[in-house]
């Protein structure tokens, strides 16, 4: 049974399926360019999963069988040919620089930090700051159609919502440096050749079995899901003592859980532990 959440937009919808929060992208008539719009909806989305016990997973995702194409370049291309200012747009520098700011932080660096894991499913295409958003996710699961590609070289700009970050911790600099330079387009296959995907499912039926794929990952303990989750985080730019110091209190915290208790019986039982997040 599914329950829906109001984002306050038709471009991003949002719902809650057992235990996985899912929120997707909804303007298939642009292949899911950015709007202003699902900037508020992220926040107000996320707002809720953050709150809501029972949502142990957030998957996102795409409709009409794109994930996101990015920012919306017929928009663009619209305000340059007749120099109107796009909605929710300023042709002020200093405010645009702080509207495309806030834009990041509210998916991008939200996605990287909310507290559960966070699982990108690419039905399709994801492209420029679309690609940069899934691969803000922890997890990445990709049709057999998907396509990959940064597209900021072919429209002349240089990337946004952290896609130079997140993939030079993916593919390493140099590796990272030619994908921007050379903007090629990568089959699913090729880009988990590369690290960039984590798993490729068939384009039939992707929807069910990458919300499966979530629901599975939603049965483990989700404390000890979270502690890993700042771990690993905080692995990409602290020292080893401070990780050693912080990996030490989330064990004894872990430790400390009923969830653990009852995986411990489990194992002795021979049988599958029930998680209750406690």
């Amino acid at each position: 049974m599914t329950r829906a959440i109001d984002t306050e937009t038709e471009d991003l919808l949002a719902h809650v399926d057992g235990n996985v929060g899912v929120i997707m992208f909804n303007r298939p008539e642009r292949r899911n360019a950015l709007s202003n719009a699902m900037y508020g909806g992220f926040d107000r989305a996320l707002m809720a999963m953050t709150l809501d016990a029972d949502i142990r997973v957030v998957m996102v995702t795409g409709a009409g069988g794109a994930f996101c194409a990015g920012g919306d370049v017929k928009s663009m291309n619209e305000s340059h040919r007749t120099g109107a200012t796009r909605p929710g747009r300023s042709n002020n520098y200093d405010d645009s620089v702080a509207q495309l700011r806030n834009s990041q932080r509210a998916i991008s660096l939200a996605l990287h930090q909310f507290p559960k894991p966070v699982v990108a499913a690419l039905p399709g295409a994801a492209a420029g700051a679309g690609l940069s958003i899934a691969l803000s996710a922890d997890i990445r699961l990709a049709a057999e159609r998907a396509v990959l590609v940064t597209a900021f070289a072919g429209v002349g700009a240089s990337g946004d919502f952290g896609g130079s970050w997140f993939l030079t911790q993916l593919v390493g600099t140099a590796k990272a440096k030619e994908l921007y330079f050379t903007s090629p387009r990568l089959t699913a296959a090729e880009a988990h050749g590369l690290g960039m995907i984590n798993q490729v499912l068939p384009d039939i039926g992707f929807e069910s079995a990458a919300l499966a794929w979530c629901q599975s990952l939603a049965e483990r303990a989700p404390i000890a899901t979270r502690l890993m989750k700042e771990n690993l985080n905080r692995a990409i730019t602290s020292d080893l003592a401070t990780a050693l110091d912080a990996e030490a209190t989330n064990m004894v915290r872990a430790m400390s859980t009923a969830d653990h208790r009852e995986a411990a019986a489990a194992f002795v039982e021979k049988r599958t532990p029930i998680f209750r997040g406690e």
